[in-house]
């Protein structure tokens, strides 16, 4: 129904094979997203709030680019992506070529990996991307622009331009992501507060309704029962 694998380069490649909705949560990544249904292939930008998929598109197929990398890809700011889906031929042009390929591709996603890495290699994400991903979940915004070279503005600039968010609102994402993870791997609910930073269990309980739209047994459930793809929520962009 829905499934992730490993691709050099990018967060993952992914399918979906039903023709059910779902609930995609914010992760602070973007996707280039085709459906074989119906031939569209669309970007999904970086969400803040979740969103439910809409059915009826058959067999999906995306690439997932991890946060703040996308964006290089596109020749776009993550903020002009922020909570869209748009056609890909506004980002790239003209892609009837790629479309063609994907039709007749036995594997799509091997197609939109190959297409996607291409464009990262012709423009590679700045280094200080990384950097601000890997650090904003553990410092704090002065602290995190001083250590950068920046001013807080140039940071939140950056942040915008790379992630769609300022450096709070990722922070807030990416812990966010984590501690999904971490239920959905079975971690007691207290336990996934304390690990990722939340004050209590209730303060997680809150975040969670917040930025999902479901209280956090609900988004996991379908992962732990394997449940119809009907009812599914993932992190995919299948919408």
């Amino acid at each position: 129904m829905y499934a992730e694998r490993p691709f050099p380069g990018l967060a993952c490649v992914w399918t979906r094979t039903s023709a059910g909705s779902g609930l995609v949560v914010p992760d602070g990544c973007t996707d280039i997203i085709y459906s074989a249904g119906t031939g569209e292939v669309f970007v999904a930008g970086p969400d803040t709030v979740g969103q439910v998929t809409s059915p009826g598109l058959g067999a999906v197929f995306g690439v997932r680019f991890g946060p703040g990398v996308g964006p290089s890809a596109f020749g776009v700011p993550a903020v002009e992506l922020r909570d869209q889906r748009v056609p890909l031929a506004e980002v790239w042009g003209a892609s009837a070529r790629l479309e063609d390929a994907l039709g007749a591709a036995d594997d799509p996603c091997a197609v939109l990996a190959s297409a996607a890495v291409a464009r990262l290699r012709a423009a590679p994400p700045e280094p200080l991307v990384g950097a601000i991903a890997s650090a904003v979940s553990s410092t704090g915004v002065g602290d995190l622009a001083r250590s950068l070279g920046l001013s807080a503005r140039q940071l939140h600039r950056r942040s915008l331009a790379a992630f769609g968010y300022g450096p709070k609102v990722l922070h807030r994402v990416l812990r966010f992501d984590r501690a999904v993870k971490l239920a959905r791997a079975g971690v007691p609910f207290a336990d996934v507060a304390h690990r990722t930073g939340y004050a209590d269990q209730a303060h997680l309980s809150r975040e969670v309704r917040e930025l999902a739209g479901v209280p956090l047994g609900q988004l996991i459930r379908p992962w732990a029962r394997r449940a119809s793809s009907a009812s599914m929520v993932t992190t995919g962009r299948h919408s």
